[in-house]
Formats: C-alpha cells, sequence, structure tokens
C-alpha cells in the first residue's frame, strides 16, 4: 500500500526555517521530519511513498537524490569522479521507494491528493495519506487493521490536542486555586495518519481543501476515527522545532519506533 505524503505548503508561521527550504525539510536531529515520518511508516512495512510537491519541491528531490552524500562520511576521487562511502556499522540503510509528484506551489491539499491518483495503481483498493509536518508513536498495522474491520471509505487518527496556553483552575469565591501548563486536552482532531478506499478519489475535487472531501465521505457515515493516546506533535512554529529537537536529543525519542 502506498502513502501519500503532502509536502506542498510554505510554512508561513515559521518564516525562520522555511524562507529557503520546504517546511517538511525542517531538520530534526540531522535528518528532516520527512524522513522521520517515513520511518513510521516503514517500521509497520510500508516503505511505497508518493510525496505531493509544491513549495521549493527541488529540495526534496535533491535531498534525496544526494541523500548518501548528505548523511555518510565519503571519499571522493575528483580526476574519476568515483566516489565511496563510508557507512558507520550502526547505520541501516533505508529502504523507500519514493515517487516524487509536482501537484503545483499553490495547489490545494485536496487537489495535492487527486493529482497523486495515477500513481496509485488501479489495483491498490487502499492508500495512505499524511501530513509532512508531524510524528507520531502510532502503529500503522493497528490503523490499517481497523480501518479495514471498519468497512468505510476512510479512517482518520484521532489526536488530543496541546493548549496553546496555560489554563487557570477556580474555586470558591472566585480565587483562583492553580495553574495548569498547556495541558493536553480532551477534544479529539485530525492528527492526518489517514487510510483511504481508492473510491475517496470521487469524493474530493480541484481546488479544495482535503477537509471538503473527508466532510462528503462523513455525511455518508463512511469516515472512522482511529483514536490514538499515544505521542503525536506537530510542526507549526519554531518553538515547536525546538521541542522536537529537545525530544530527540533523549535517549528514547518517544516517535522513534524503528530499531
Amino acid at each position: 500500500m502506498k502513502t501519500i505524503i503532502l509536502c506542498g505548503g510554505t510554512g508561513t508561521r515559521m518564516k525562520e526555517e522555511t524562507e529557503f527550504k520546504p517546511k517538511p525539510m525542517v531538520f530534526v536531529g540531522n535528518q528532516p521530519i520527512l524522513w522521520h515520518i517515513m520511518k513510521i511508516y516503514a517500521a509497520a512495512g510500508f516503505n511505497e511513498f508518493i510525496l505531493a510537491l509544491g513549495y521549493k519541491a527541488d529540495y526534496i528531490k535533491e535531498f534525496f537524490l544526494n541523500q548518501k552524500a548528505f548523511t555518510n562520511d565519503f571519499t571522493l576521487e575528483t580526476k574519476s569522479h568515483e566516489v565511496t562511502y563510508h557507512f558507520a556499522e550502526d547505520k541501516s540503510r533505508d529502504d523507500f521507494k519514493i515517487t516524487f509528484v509536482n501537484t503545483g506551489d499553490k495547489t490545494e491539499p485536496g487537489e495535492r491528493i487527486l493529482r497523486c491518483k495515477p500513481y496509485i495503481s488501479k489495483d491498490d483498493e487502499r492508500f495512505m495519506v499524511t501530513y509532512g509536518d508531524a510524528v507520531s508513536d502510532i502503529n500503522i498495522q493497528d490503523l490499517v487493521t481497523f480501518h479495514t474491520n471498519q468497512h468505510t471509505i476512510g479512517t482518520l487518527t484521532g489526536v488530543h490536542p496541546r493548549s496553546k496556553y496555560g489554563l487557570v483552575s477556580v474555586g470558591d469565591s472566585d480565587k483562583i486555586s492553580g495553574f495548569v501548563e498547556k495541558p493536553v486536552l480532551s477534544e479529539w482532531v485530525n492528527g492526518g495518519f489517514m487510510v483511504f478506499q481508492r473510491e475517496f478519489f470521487d469524493y474530493i475535487h480541484k481546488g479544495e481543501l482535503e477537509h471538503e472531501g473527508l466532510k462528503r465521505i462523513a455525511e455518508k457515515q463512511q469516515l472512522s476515527l482511529y483514536k490514538h493516546e499515544g505521542f503525536w506533535q506537530s510542526m507549526d512554529t519554531y518553538k515547536e522545532v525546538e521541542d522536537l529537537n529537545k525530544l530527540w536529543d533523549q535517549e528514547q525519542p518517544p516517535w522513534k519506533i524503528w530499531k
């Protein structure tokens, strides 16, 4: 099963990073967040990706075309241009099959998905979609199994958002009893990591956000919610870039589910 990763946005809220490169290429540790997302899928055995490119698409293409040089030591003989790579013993090579699709600089996400349709075989009953800016410790195999058992056109992963503000607890006589610093909320939001039957293509139209297609199948009771109670974090601000890098520096980052 192939996974479409939406990589075309401009990331206007984090200009510190995205003025010169696309948001999925912002680094967490020594790899772009896009690589982390792909590793999450590959850990579950899903290693075929379609990257829906837009803003600064060439930056993403260049990275993967030259990934060995960017991430390993190597020796270059300039006369013959022969390159010898020195792979670290503990560094396993990625096993990704990637299709790069230019979907337009200003295309809405729904149409980006639609433009990837030619690269999903008619024999593929299902495909997956996610955003290029969020990581999680989600078990993709469990997600796919849940979707299969639901018998709906689509399934999206619901996650609990974290409040961007500290909350105030108020007791008797309007006196503050305490503070809760940016708590995790009880509501559900779409965290990406979506699975669709091929017929979902019939519900998304040109010039639209992906949410319009989701609304259409929801109205038909054909959209399920896979509730993920574990770790999930999006990267919408530079502060969140810093937070993810701090987590990555831990002995066991919460979304590092691969070996």
